[in-house]
């Protein structure tokens, strides 16, 4: 007969068997329990919130490096979007959402961090309706910086045409917890043995990865992104998006735009980039099988990696300091 476990037996159990992909976990704030924990055994979330059986929730991901978070304000000014979008109210106030994932990130104790700011409805019963929800949540967790294989920037990786279908305009627009069909997008690259998969909307014109950005240096010497209509706006491409301009005045680049894309736009680029908020960006040496640009990443690659990585160690105003 299955027994019945009293909580401190739960709580036992969870700290004497850590789970080894916890190890990276570093501290989380949680507004239900009102304060930060740095054992990542009690870092949990009530099965009854709406971000867990419904997805109802939004959330954002970003880093901090040598003590400076990149890009807070703008990776907060897209939850506000992403709230309104949903009528979802913030649990805290914008300064205070600042001041607790700073002190979160003080907690886990490392000038180098990724943090993931989770709202959610809350919890109530398990019904669809918000109304049941006993008020919005916030859920802060920082884990280890996780570095990219470094083969990756110096060979390349591949890319293939998704079957997975993609979101709708609206919800493509809101950084929802609801993210099944990115992670179908991961599943089918694995299986095929790629890095990333890439969808394609109902016209045949290019989307985005499972959580990253593409773009493209087209034969014209244009970096070309596909429009966000249908697509997350990335704060990484986004950014590179405004640091590629100062090229276009070097003249190393004739325009930068966004654009409708095709696979063939791919098949005919000079280079094709993948931008995600942990590896920055990435060269494609393969797509759907065939070789792209010889097979090597090419040089404005090289530029806009360089571009960004300086970005993220000298420019004040897109750098938070945590103390």
């Amino acid at each position: 007969m299955t027994r019945i476990l009293s909580a401190q037996e739960i709580l036992d159990r969870l700290q004497q068997s850590p789970c080894e992909h916890q190890q990276g976990y570093l501290a989380m704030y949680s507004s239900w329990y009102g304060g930060i924990v740095t054992d990542p055994s009690i870092m949990l979330l009530p099965i009854d919130d709406h971000i867990v059986h419904r997805g109802d929730g939004i959330f954002e991901a970003f880093k901090c490096l040598q003590g400076r978070v990149y890009l807070l304000d703008r990776h907060l000014d897209r939850l506000e979007r992403s709230a309104a979008m949903i009528d979802l109210g913030w649990p805290v106030g914008r300064s205070d959402m600042e001041r607790l994932i700073l002190e979160t990130i003080t907690a886990a104790g490392t000038p180098d961090c990724l943090i993931r700011l989770y709202v959610s409805r809350g919890p109530g019963d398990f019904s669809p309706s918000p109304s049941a929800c006993r008020g919005s949540q916030l859920y802060i967790v920082v884990t280890g910086l996780s570095r990219t294989d470094p083969a990756k920037y110096e060979k390349g990786c591949s890319l293939m045409t998704s079957s997975v279908p993609i979101k709708a305009g609206f919800f493509a627009n809101v950084k929802s917890c609801n993210y099944l069909p990115n992670v179908l997008m991961k599943k089918e690259a694995e299986e095929h043995g790629v890095d990333y998969a890439l969808s394609l909307d109902e016209s045949g014109l290019l989307a985005e990865g499972p959580t990253e950005n593409i773009g493209l240096i087209s034969e014209q010497d244009e970096f070309l992104v596909p429009r966000f209509e249908r697509i997350l706006r990335g704060t990484t491409v986004q950014r590179m998006l405004e640091l590629a301009h100062g090229l276009v005045s070097q003249g190393l680049l004739r325009d930068v735009r966004q654009a409708p894309l095709s696979s063939r736009d791919l098949e005919q680029a000079k280079e094709i980039m993948m931008f995600g908020t942990t590896f920055d960006v990435l060269p494609v040496v393969a797509f759907d099988g065939r070789e792209v640009a010889g097979g090597r990443p090419g040089p404005m690659f090289r530029t806009f990696l360089d571009l960004l990585r300086q970005d993220q160690t000298n420019c004040r105003e897109v750098l938070t300091p945590v103390e």
